[in-house]
């Protein structure tokens, strides 16, 4: 689970992607500490509200830099510098924690990742906050907190030893409980408040089916809308329908904006049939869903597009062969009834050239 939530980080980062939540709103730092990894710096955090990121640090700039107009505009030259500062703190320890950790694995050398994920949510409408830990080791869960129970879970064996050593560290335990449940959302709520204006929009999009062939799956494809949380199903008769289906990833378009798209296969659904499935976009902050219904009048396919260019091809070849030819008949007209001119005439050629 903690790779698949990285993935998704690291895709939106390089890509920068930026998204946001209507009522659940969250504070995310994400810290990668790396060990012989080429052309990657060996410590990288990331900062992100509403999966939006606002901020950047690595271990060869030393140096936290803000990624969003908006919140660089509500801080200033002392926040920055103590971010550096604690940045540059967690550098060492990443540093040091990938030599203690290699060891628990029989590793000497080669390339490995320490990862940390941590943050709260706050739902704005009920007030609720929920706070997470987790720790991952070369792509794999290395450790979990459990904030219910204020323990650690251990996912494999070689954690067991720092588990218990924070399970008994009651110091620690208070720490991370104030932060989790006070400090954190009391800082995600002034970060939402600063870039309000943009985390709040929303932008509902086109939708669309699409067909390459007719015997291909039926896309129903969604563009242009903001945030990037949000869900497109097929349903069958109101149910959601999972046969046959295949959901793509959401995408970034170059004006910031968001496209995703999910297939039906329709290879298997009697043309009768067609009136009961139904393309369903939701997205999050609107409250009416988006609903397409398969109808094959509306479906746009690239058979229609190319017969739609082979007819005027078509009527331009002719058109052109037509010109020729009727300009052929009228120069050999003209030809027949004028004389010869003189680079024609091999007379005329003749007393041109030089006599000897």
């Amino acid at each position: 689970m903690f790779m698949v939530t990285m993935k998704a980080f690291i895709f939106f980062l390089l890509l920068g992607i930026q998204g946001a939540a209507a009522v659940t709103h969250s504070l995310k730092y994400f810290y990668t500490g790396s060990s012989q990894v080429p052309n990657f710096p060996e410590f990288v955090t990331v900062g992100m509200v509403d999966d939006v990121q606002i901020d950047y640090y690595d271990s060869d700039t030393e140096k936290t830099v803000p990624k969003q107009d908006w919140f660089a505009r509500n801080t200033d030259q002392q926040y920055w510098e103590r971010q550096t500062a604690a940045n540059m703190g967690s550098q060492q320890v990443f540093k040091a924690g990938i030599e203690i950790i290699k060891p628990r694995f029989n590793q000497t050398g080669g390339a490995h990742i320490v990862q940390q994920m941590y943050g709260c949510e706050w739902d704005d409408d009920t007030g609720e906050v929920t706070g997470y830990d987790q720790f991952g080791y070369d792509g794999e869960d290395f450790l979990i907190s459990n904030m219910k129970t204020e323990t650690w879970v251990a996912p494999v064996q070689q954690a067991v030893i720092t588990k218990n050593k924070w399970d008994s560290n009651r110091a620690k335990i208070t720490q991370d409980k104030n932060y989790f449940t006070k400090l954190c959302p009391e800082w995600l709520k002034k970060y939402v408040n600063y870039g309000r204006s943009s985390l709040m929009k929303t932008d509902v999009p086109s939708v669309s089916l699409l067909q390459k062939s007719s015997s291909s799956p039926v896309t129903c494809h969604a563009t242009g809308f903001y945030p990037n949380r949000a869900e497109m199903v097929w349903k069958k008769d109101g149910e959601e329908f999972h046969e046959g289906v295949h959901k793509g990833e959401i995408l970034t378009n170059n004006d910031g904006t968001f496209q995703m798209s999910v297939d039906l296969d329709v290879s298997s659904v009697k043309p009768e049939d067609w009136h009961r499935y139904r393309c369903v976009f939701q997205l999050s902050g609107v409250n009416k869903d988006i609903v397409t219904k398969l109808n094959k009048a509306d479906i746009k396919t690239n058979e229609e597009s190319s017969f739609s260019m082979i007819i005027p091809i078509v009527v331009a070849v002719v058109v052109l062969a037509a010109i020729t030819v009727i300009g052929f008949i009228i120069y050999k007209k003209k030809t027949d009834k004028r004389p010869p001119s003189p680079v024609e005439n091999r007379e005329v050629k003749e007393q041109m050239l030089p006599q000897a």
